[in-house]
């Protein structure tokens, strides 16, 4: 691909234009490899991640090695997913939300782009809630107070909860605020840093339980967690819960491809954050789930639980930055950035990136609120499973509209204009067979989760949402 490829829109009709949402020039692109390998660092490291991570192991009955081989394929999965949507952005410089004109048309994208921008949303409140767990963590060990003093408050949230709440949120909106650049050198400290800490944690577990945490993680890997799934069924599901969970990512990752200047930097950050990456992060969770085991008698999933039993005031305050810094770091990428985009391209005129995110901010707000005392009931994997069966059929719509019906070549400036002649203009500006596709599909990969006459199919519900997206797209509109 040569300079040639990129474009540049300096104007468009007001109700589909702005700045946040014009290609960026290759000119003004300052993202490398490194910056894509922390966007996948940040995103695994969250407190989220590694309870997700650390509960896979124990939760569908397999033994270690089959799960962690499953936690690889996912991220070979994933890592394949991302490559294709985010090569279009790459080339074109534009966000999800005026990739999806493409196929819905230019304002029937409001559509995907309003659902992807609520999941964002919800996201980006539970996220906020996991980091302020961090801070709590932290100010309970500065007072002295035992963590988890003063729980059951309201909303399930006592006074250090809900204090650590409100500084994880003023935070996140302050670096927001600051611009994309400080967004990537947060997330450039925050992902090495995280491994550094760790790995200081896993060695202290280490030196604590000493060897016996090694006949821990040989039971582990010789036996089962405590589910009641077979190998292949259980296989499977860890495959699609952990693919599921980088639904959010997966389809808009063109909102950040497109800060990269080349396909090769965005793959090879892509593998490295991935595959390698979740391998790596993966095994220290187990390793330090099962010190937690010999230490305190009981798997804890929950890494702020263990950071507090481990007498240390110092690595407690460390631990306690660094998976804030984390949490934080890919709730902005991944949550905050994708809602605002998709919350301005419902009114570019009116709506910047910038107010688009203090609307996010205000609405996830009260949705991190009620995680403790409502939304949590549903369980981790149930919750990950729904968001990413919402998501899935978009995902592969826009992916057959790229490679099949467009033929990789897009008009760009027809993104930009209601001219009724205008290549996406559609119907009226909507292509109502693109919507039709999306909601057969999705009605059908939200069934895997929780109708008990296609759970069985629950592990590839991410996998046939897209799929099947795709497909009735490509039957319905056919190739132009």
């Amino acid at each position: 691909m040569n300079h040639s490829d990129y474009v540049h829109v300096s104007s468009g009709d007001p109700s589909l234009y702005n700045e946040d949402l014009a290609p960026i020039p290759h000119e003004r692109r300052n993202w490398g490899a490194f910056e894509i390998f922390n966007v996948w660092n940040n995103d695994i490291q969250s407190l989220f991640g590694y309870t997700l991570a650390a509960s896979l192991f124990l939760s569908y009955g397999l033994n270690g090695w089959l799960t962690f081989t499953a936690i690889v394929v996912a991220g070979l999965l994933v890592m394949w997913l991302v490559n294709l949507s985010g090569r279009p952005s790459v080339r074109y410089g534009i966000p999800y939300a005026v990739m999806a004109r493409a196929s819905m048309g230019v304002k029937g994208a409001r559509f995907p782009a309003l659902v992807r921008g609520i999941v964002a949303i919800f996201w980006y409140g539970v996220q906020t809630y996991f980091a302020s767990t961090a801070v709590a963590l932290a100010i309970h060990a500065l007072l002295g107070t035992e963590a988890g003093a003063g729980a059951g408050g309201f909303l399930g949230l006592g006074g250090v909860d809900w204090v650590a709440y409100i500084i994880v949120a003023g935070f996140q909106i302050g670096l927001f605020l600051m611009g994309i650049e400080w967004v990537g050198k947060f997330l450039n400290w925050a992902g090495p840093f995280v491994y550094v800490v760790m790995i200081a944690l896993a060695l202290m577990i280490w030196w604590k339980a000493g060897n016996g945490i090694f006949g821990e993680i040989g039971a582990i890997f010789q036996g089962g967690g405590e589910g009641d799934r077979g190998a292949v069924a259980g296989f499977i599901a860890v495959v699609g819960t952990m693919v599921a969970y980088f639904a959010a990512v997966v389809i808009n990752f063109g909102d950040f491809s497109r800060f990269v200047k080349t396909e090769g930097q965005m793959r090879t950050g892509n593998f490295w954050g991935l595959p390698v990456s979740m391998a790596f992060f993966s095994f220290i969770a187990l390793f330090i789930t099962a010190g937690a085991v010999v230490l305190f008698g009981e798997r804890l999933t929950d890494p702020t639980a263990i950071v507090a039993r481990v007498d240390s005031l110092a690595l407690t305050l460390i631990a306690a930055v660094t998976f804030f810094a984390a949490t934080v770091g890919i709730n902005l990428v991944a949550n905050f950035i994708p809602a605002a985009y998709d919350i301005a391209n419902m009114s570019p005129s009116k709506i910047s990136a910038k107010t688009g995110g203090l609307i996010t901010a205000a609405i996830a707000f009260v949705i991190g609120a009620l995680w403790v005392s409502l939304i949590s009931q549903i369980g981790i994997a149930g919750f990950v499973d729904t968001l990413g069966a919402i998501l899935a059929p978009l995902y592969g719509i826009l992916i057959a509209d790229y490679y099949v019906v467009q033929k990789r070549q897009l008009a760009i400036d027809q993104l930009f204009t209601e001219d009724p002649s205008g290549r996406y203009h559609y119907d009226g500006g909507w292509n109502m067979r693109a919507i039709a596709a999306v909601g057969i599909a999705a009605l059908f990969s939200i069934g895997t989760v929780w109708l008990p006459a296609l759970q069985a199919l629950s592990g590839f519900g991410w996998l046939i949402g897209a799929v099947l997206g795709g497909v009735l797209y490509i039957l319905l509109c056919g190739r132009r």
